[in-house]
């Protein structure tokens, strides 16, 4: 039978029970191969109880203590009870001095207590008594990741300003640095928004007018990482220039800030018509422009245009891929029947064929075909080839890029390209 003798208003704070007589402590910690979390006893003495209900600082130590003994155990392992129990009357009956000695030769968890309020300079001193007189039984865990998240950048030499650490507030990344930025005022300082909202205006200026676009090629949702990298940087350095004193950590959570809302926005329209955003401005006529495509992926899935629907051709092909590339999915082709030409988009390789139409098959034979290849630089350059091609044919392609006659050359140019 199970009787609880001792314990306090925060769930996670060690238990003392009585089981078939015997006083032990429990605790929950860890968690099995099912993620369902562990619980650990291991039995103390009547004395032990005395100290554990009187004293929350060294109730809390012991924890701490403890907590590492219950990790080593891991998902399955049992708990070193004797290691556990050896642990008792260093921490619970010993002068503050003698405990202090032992938490400087043992690992603790100093995690836990920071969030149920140690001092924490006492507690980097090794005065871990001392550092416990203002502890309290509630926990607060948002303190313990600031501590954490302090010591990872002085690990790195970067230590916060106040206004670092306001930015880093302002945009919710104070304690993580891969949470999605926002724009919380309300979490700075009143005395320091004035100056936070200099460093946000000076970002926006830097970046007003870029955009980042879609690349289909990932998926629907897919962003061109060109994009973001162009606008990070943009932002980064009118940041350094105007606000010199800014750590690295707040001058890359603005551009991180600027880059997510302009992925937000991409991500909310439509899919873009290219033939208004990329690709040469040269119009090459009426005669030349087209009327009717078919789209095509590398598992046989067809798509049909024609003029004057409601979307573009160019609109409407990314919008094909988006829905149709994968791992497996990755060769695209957009082909004129009637003009007997296309491109075909190797997206794997960074690369595009323009194929024409020679000689039409006669008599049963086959059509001879002219094929040609370029290496692409990213999105952007698959889109302002297919904008060229929807609006002037293979032809207009000639001032664009490279081409090549054949796939060997098309290799030697990408070893070459990827050596540089």
């Amino acid at each position: 039978m199970r009787d609880i003798v001792f314990a306090r208003n925060s769930g996670w704070i060690p238990n003392v029970i009585r089981e078939d007589g015997e006083l032990q402590l429990t605790l929950g910690a860890g968690a099995d191969a099912n993620h369902d979390p562990r619980t650990f006893t291991f039995p103390i003495g009547e004395a032990h109880l005395v100290v554990i209900r009187e004293d929350l600082a060294r109730h809390l130590l012991l924890w701490s203590a403890v907590l590492p003994l219950c990790d080593a155990a891991g998902t399955r392992g049992p708990l070193d009870e004797a290691a556990a129990v050896a642990l008792l009357d260093p921490i619970l009956l010993s002068p503050p001095a003698d405990v202090d000695a032992l938490f400087r030769r043992i690992p603790w968890d100093r995690s836990r207590l920071i969030a149920h309020g140690a001092d924490i300079g006492l507690l980097e001193r090794g005065q871990v008594c001392a550092a416990m007189r203002a502890a309290t039984e509630t926990s607060n865990g948002k303190r313990a990741q600031e501590y954490h998240a302090n010591r990872r950048r002085a690990e790195r030499g970067e230590v916060l300003g106040p206004l670092d650490a306001a930015v880093l507030r302002y945009t919710g990344q104070y304690l993580h640095g891969a949470t999605i930025p926002k724009r919380s005022p309300d979490a700075v300082a009143p005395a320091l928004l004035p100056e936070v909202m200099r460093v946000i205006a000076t970002a926006e200026q830097a970046c007003a007018g870029m955009r980042i676009g879609r690349d289909p090629r990932r998926g629907k949702r897919a962003t061109d990482k060109g994009d973001w990298d162009r606008m990070a940087k943009a932002v980064d350095a009118a940041v350094r220039r105007a606000h010199p004193e800014l750590v690295d950590d707040a001058v890359r959570t603005v551009s991180f800030l600027m880059c997510s809302e302009a992925t937000d926005r991409s991500r909310s329209t439509p899919m873009e018509d290219d033939e208004t955003i990329v690709g040469d401005r040269t119009d090459f006529g009426e005669r030349t422009r087209k009327t009717a495509l078919l789209f095509t992926d590398d598992k046989g899935v067809e798509k049909r245009w024609l003029q004057g629907g409601s979307r573009t051709a160019t609109a409407l092909f990314w919008e094909f891929v988006g829905d149709r590339s994968a791992a497996d999915n990755e060769v695209f082709t957009i082909e004129d029947e009637e003009m007997g030409e296309g491109l075909q988009l190797h997206f794997y390789a960074d690369s595009i064929a323009r194929v024409t139409t020679v000689r039409e098959g006669v008599g049963g034979a086959d059509p001879e075909y002219r094929v040609e290849y370029s290496l692409v630089d990213g999105i952007r350059g698959y889109r302002s080839l297919l904008s060229v091609f929807v609006r002037g044919g293979c032809v207009a392609l000639d001032q664009h890029g490279s081409w090549l006659s054949d796939a060997d050359q098309l290799e030697r140019a990408r070893r070459r390209r990827d050596a540089q």
